[in-house]
């Protein structure tokens, strides 16, 4: 099929003329072509460089949310850490001092969270550094929370033994006060009346009358009778609990090894024995190994009024 035929007017001639086809430059559309795919690609191309892919955006809008949610939880955690913190400290300072438990180590309740390999891989993801301050944050208090639930569960069954251990708790005078003529020697440092040297003495001396009867201290297993170098004829007491009290230069001993005693029972009389320099009994209390000053023990034997007068008539030695 031929083409079609298109007419124009001419005013000039006043007649009709053939439409001429107009000849098509390629070389200029191609060029053009290529222009704009060129001009289109630097556009797009800069668009990525500054602005990034919708995908890109997204996924950097992503990470500023989760950076913002890590930080707000790292702060809650640090004041979280604070709280329990002072709940440790009135832990070890108050609770256990008063049920004489040992605290609780710094060590013991961050153990392990120090663990660098633990968190090795953490450093490689994005931001890194804030989700592994993040995790070992979590983990100290984690770690914390748990030691401290075990030391409440453990204060929780001291508080039940209170009244079995108020039994056993070494808390009178060995000596009835009537019997007792002053205080020979109280607890610490002092010059030894024998060898004249300064030493440390570990108990407290009180004179009395040979024979006058000594008395355990609380319930309690005997531990120990007889001589001793340096403290004569000697009974101990293994209380339970972590108290140990020893009773030296007896004249007699009216107990044997193994027997179960009870607060106020007679273990022995008064006596000289051993490096004495007259009749008196020498009482040490030892908690958890370590010798303690037995005044403070006669809260059950003395009255307020004998307590205030033993105490000054030992601060004035």
């Amino acid at each position: 099929m031929s083409k079609k035929q298109y007419y124009i007017f001419n005013n000039e001639t006043n007649t009709y003329e053939p439409v001429k086809e107009a000849r098509r430059s390629w070389p200029l559309i191609i060029w053009v072509l290529f222009s704009s795919f060129v001009l289109g690609a630097i556009i797009i191309s800069v668009v990525y460089f500054f602005f990034g892919s919708p995908h890109d955006e997204y996924l950097r809008l992503e990470n500023e949310m989760l950076e913002a949610k890590y930080n707000i939880l790292s702060r809650k955690v640090d004041d979280a850490l604070v709280v329990l913190e002072d709940i440790e400290q009135r832990d070890d300072n108050l609770y256990r001092v008063v049920m004489q438990a040992d605290p609780i180590g710094r060590k013991v309740r961050d153990a392990g969270i120090d663990n660098a390999a633990r968190y090795a891989e953490l450093m490689n993801m994005s931001n890194g550094r804030l989700v592994t301050t993040v995790t070992r944050q979590v983990d100290k208090l984690s770690r914390n929370l748990y030691v401290q639930d075990h030391s409440f569960n453990e204060l929780v069954d001291l508080a039940h033994q209170q009244e079995e251990r108020l039994k056993h708790v070494p808390a009178i005078q060995p000596v009835m006060e009537k019997d007792v003529k002053r205080v020979a020697s109280m607890f610490g440092w002092r010059m030894d009346p024998i060898s004249g040297r300064r030493t440390f003495h570990n108990g407290i001396d009180l004179s009395a009358n040979r024979g006058v009867p000594v008395y355990a201290a609380g319930n309690a297993v005997v531990k120990f009778t007889g001589w001793k170098q340096g403290y004569g004829r000697v009974v101990e007491l293994d209380h339970g609990f972590g108290y140990v009290t020893l009773y030296a230069h007896l004249h007699t001993i009216d107990v044997k090894k193994g027997q179960s005693v009870t607060r106020g029972q007679q273990i022995g009389k008064v006596g000289s024995s051993g490096k004495s320099t007259g009749a008196h009994l020498h009482y040490e209390i030892i908690y958890r190994g370590h010798n303690i000053d037995p005044i403070n023990y006669f809260f059950l034997d003395l009255s307020p009024e004998e307590y205030d007068r033993m105490i000054q008539e030992v601060s004035n030695q």
